[in-house]
């Protein structure tokens, strides 16, 4: 038997392209990242294999007061409430309602989104604030944004990061879950009018700030964010 060296020349052709391609494009795995859940609050499911696809059933959650080896697990309040207090009673309803919900989980998500919030108020990105807040919150920091802008100032800002972050209080009214936050912080702040000359602030120094914020979700929701609908000064 004979081979055509153009033959040959060009299989040679067709295995580099295809392996250049692979490497590039990669393969998938089915091991894929879901996107990003700030408060991990999203439910976990199957994926949607298509019609006429079998599927497995659903597995309902363990119980909060279940790990699943024989042995009982700590509440789900413990180490962010008293037995027996107004708080620990909420964040159980809270579990009961959505078995996804974790106190430790949403404070994770809390400093996060606390960080996120102070970051983008001091550059003035209302995109970036708009799925972060409520309404009447967004409303109120779009019109500081503005007065800023028409007084001709700019912030500069830097998170140094979080000192303490506590929860406060908790409630589930209906489906409306609400936690307030107490959010110890350290920040490098200062605000520039029109000429360059600081106005607020100093650029060299580490403020320590306290604030208090709550956030609000409905619990079921297929939307796993959690909004920010009040700031206070602390009591």
């Amino acid at each position: 038997m004979s081979f055509d060296p153009l033959n040959i020349f060009l299989l040679a052709v067709a295995l580099v392209v295809f392996w250049r391609l692979r490497s590039v494009l990669g393969t998938r795995t089915g091991a894929e990242k879901p996107p990003f859940d700030l408060f991990g609050t999203r439910r976990n499911g199957p994926p949607d294999a298509g019609p006429g696809a079998n599927r497995l059933p659903e597995l309902a959650p363990a119980p909060a007061n279940d790990r699943g080896d024989g042995e009982p697990s700590l509440p789900v309040w413990k180490g962010y409430a008293e037995e027996g207090s107004p708080l620990a009673t909420a964040l159980e309803r809270m579990a009961e309602s959505e078995p996804s919900f974790n106190p430790r989980t949403f404070v994770e998500g809390a400093k996060a989104a606390y960080e996120m919030i102070i970051e983008a108020y001091a550059k003035g990105d209302k995109p970036g604030l708009k799925n972060l807040l409520s309404k009447e919150v967004f409303d109120g920091f779009s019109r500081a944004i503005d007065a800023r802008a028409a007084q001709g100032q700019r912030v500069e800002s830097r998170f140094v990061g979080i000192d303490k972050a506590t929860i406060q209080q908790a409630s589930l009214v209906g489906r409306k879950a609400s936690i307030t936050m107490e959010f110890v912080s350290e920040l490098i702040s200062a605000t520039y009018d029109k000429a360059g000359e600081v106005v607020d602030g100093d650029p060299r120094e580490i403020r320590q700030v306290t604030d208090v914020w709550t956030f609000e979700r409905d619990v079921g929701s297929r939307d796993p964010n959690w909004k920010l609908v009040a700031t206070e000064a602390p009591a």
